[in-house]
């Protein structure tokens, strides 16, 4: 896709406004609030499984935020919550002051359809492969009861033309390379005008060129329409584009990245997970000592061997 495409400011409001305008920005996005968030599934041979273990989260209104993770710390489980695809067994989800964790079916979908677009792992999950680019777009749109009812919706044309497909609208899905997809996939999900967007892996399987497109793509979305981006991904790279970083292992969140920097979590009843390269030094059954420093205030950490000793 053409870089100066990406320069340019995207604005579906054709009713003399601006998307960059930062007041309008803070007014479009959704802020997101977990309370407690446990999710049980059963597996095959009969088996409870603990997905998710008390999270407690919140994504402020037009925040961008990337889920890191291992596969199966629960990063996409707890994205389907976020997008209501899912209900958590237990605790409570907010998107505003709407609890969408304890809304019927029916409100539900019409919440989902009127705030959230959700890009699925694996592009052709997202689209009808047998449909031209212009009417994955227009079915899309079927939910959001037509133009008269949605007057700030961007056209097809235009979003084609966004993402670098507008030589590509009567092509279709099944034609498509995998970067292709995936930025039509994008399109698709903002196509309603979402207030949050959720997407899991959007580069995977990607090159380089085509991820990084992918990802420009998800930054524009939140820097000019003021959207709730949440996104999963296993690539640091990519990860590491987004202002703020949610690390998640076993169910529980970890650690934080916030400006360049990287926090440890405090969880439940004191529960904190050790960065990665203490976890590779002191594995499991290490004795650690954590006292306050009188003077200065700051905690000091050190490993001990089963003597009480101070280890190497």
């Amino acid at each position: 896709m053409p870089t100066s495409d990406l320069d340019e400011p995207w604005s579906p409001d054709r009713t003399g406004g601006t998307a960059a305008d930062p007041s309008r920005s803070a007014a479009r996005g959704v802020e997101v609030r977990c309370e407690g968030v446990v999710h049980l599934y059963r597996t095959f041979a009969g088996h409870d499984v603990v997905a998710l273990r008390g999270i407690d989260l919140v994504i402020g209104a037009g925040e961008r935020v990337a889920f890191l993770g291992p596969s199966g710390c629960g990063k996409s489980t707890l994205l389907t919550l976020l997008g209501g695809i899912q209900r958590p067994s237990a605790g409570r989800i907010f998107l505003d002051d709407e609890e969408i964790s304890r809304l019927g079916e029916r409100r539900l979908t019409r919440v989902r359809s009127r705030l959230v677009g959700t890009v699925l792992q694996g592009a052709t999950r997202n689209l009808l492969p047998y449909a031209t680019a212009r009417q994955n777009l227009s079915f899309a749109r079927l939910g959001t009861g037509g133009r008269d009812d949605r007057r700030d919706l961007p056209l097809p044309e235009e979003l084609l033309d966004v993402v670098g497909l507008a030589d590509q609208r009567d092509q279709t899905v099944r034609t498509m390379s995998g970067g292709q997809r995936q930025r039509l996939a994008l399109a698709c999900a903002v196509a309603t005008g979402p207030r949050l967007l959720l997407a899991d892996e959007p580069t995977s399987a990607l090159g380089h060129d085509d991820r990084d497109a992918v990802v420009a793509l998800l930054h524009r979305i939140g820097t000019d329409l003021g959207t709730t981006v949440v996104v999963v991904t296993h690539e640091a790279e990519v990860a590491a584009t987004f202002p703020r970083t949610v690390t998640m292992k076993g169910g529980r969140i970890g650690a934080e990245g916030r400006a360049g920097s990287e926090y440890v979590v405090v969880g439940e009843e004191g529960l904190v997970h050790l960065p990665t390269e203490l976890v590779d030094l002191w594995p499991a059954g290490t004795l650690v000592r954590i006292e306050q420093h009188p003077d200065e205030g700051s905690l000091v950490i050190t490993r001990e061997d089963r003597a009480g000793e101070v280890a190497p």
